[in-house]
């Protein structure tokens, strides 16, 4: 008997020594759990991010060795292994979760906490398995970012506009007194400013000109670089033609202040497009053309200007506002 009891230790103390040598070379964090939800293992990945060593976490409750509060809605989340010796299913962590260690630093988390049980399926407690996906996050964001917005001036770039534009145009179908208008944008003369100062400064001045497009619209309205130096801008919610075209005047005015760049005095201008919604329209795509051809003839009857489309009469309105 004593044989017997000696050689069963032997093989738990090695099964216990393996599994300990798998638990430290995981590369995910991992922290074990009774019943009660209270640490009872964690591997040194578990250690470093939390900021907690084994021996300090050891009989404290999960909830106060893991700190989590879902980044997006602020709300702190609490009794994960609670839930999870209650449903004896596994959780899937949201990638909204941020850890908030015990020396403060923050990072964000993804993984899963999953019941274990021994060989008469009895539930003896829960292992929980993360790891830090903050790099992960960042570099997804800055995918996306590099998708949807212009890297040299961080206004939106065309597919953002266009997917703004669709939301408004399905809005204006279903409301019909919702009225918008889009404008078009072409920097006059920038070409000539490009070779005669130079790329450095073609780009500041595209930068500068976002700048100021930006201060003249309201913060719900979406002005997109659509490559070059063309903009576009989407004005939502508007009442009649006058608040369109009192935009049109503010940027050709805030355009029109004295420009410095690299000791250089630069004066620019632009030709401005704009078409107004209306039940005609049957794909949103439209009223960027109607504005584009709208901004070609402004540029045709001499620069600085801006003119309004009208699928009548060609165009309703041009009007000079060079001093």
């Amino acid at each position: 008997m004593a044989l017997y009891k000696y050689q069963t230790k032997r093989k738990l103390q090695e099964e216990k020594q393996k599994f300990m040598a798998v638990l430290k070379s995981m590369g995910c964090a991992v922290i074990i759990t009774d019943t009660c939800g209270c640490i009872h293992m964690m591997n040194p990945v578990a250690e470093a991010l939390t900021a907690w060593k084994q021996d300090e976490a050891v009989t404290k409750s999960l909830t106060e060795i893991l700190r989590l509060v879902d980044k997006d809605t602020g709300v702190i989340i609490k009794d994960l292994a609670k839930q999870v010796i209650e449903t004896g299913v596994v959780l899937n962590l949201p990638e909204t979760l941020t850890l908030i260690a015990k020396d403060g630093g923050e990072i964000q988390i993804g993984g899963s906490i999953a019941p274990i049980c021994d060989d008469d399926a009895n539930l003896i407690g829960t292992v929980l398995v993360f790891q830090d996906i903050t790099q992960r996050k960042q570099t997804e964001a800055q995918l996306v970012r590099n998708a949807f917005y212009d890297a040299l001036t961080a206004l939106p770039n065309r597919v953002l506009f266009f997917e703004r534009l669709s939301q408004v145009f399905e809005r204006g179908k279903r409301r019909k007194n919702y009225h918008y208008a889009v404008l078009f944008l072409d920097v006059d003369r920038f070409k000539g400013i490009n070779d005669s100062f130079g790329h450095t400064v073609g780009d500041n001045l595209l930068i500068e000109i976002a700048r100021r497009l930006e201060s003249c619209l309201r913060s719900g309205d979406t002005v997109a670089r659509f490559g070059g130096d063309e903009f576009a801008i989407l004005i939502e919610d508007i009442k009649d033609i006058s608040d369109t075209t009192n935009v049109a005047k503010r940027i050709q005015e805030t355009l029109g202040l004295p420009l410095y760049l690299n000791e250089h005095e630069i004066s620019i201008s632009a030709s401005i497009g704009i078409a107004l919604s209306c039940s005609s329209y049957e794909k949103p795509e439209n009223l960027l053309r109607d504005a584009d051809i709208a901004m070609y003839d402004a540029k045709q009857q001499g620069k600085t200007r801006y003119v309004v489309f009208d699928s009548q009469q060609s165009y309703d309105t041009s009007i000079n506002v060079q001093k």
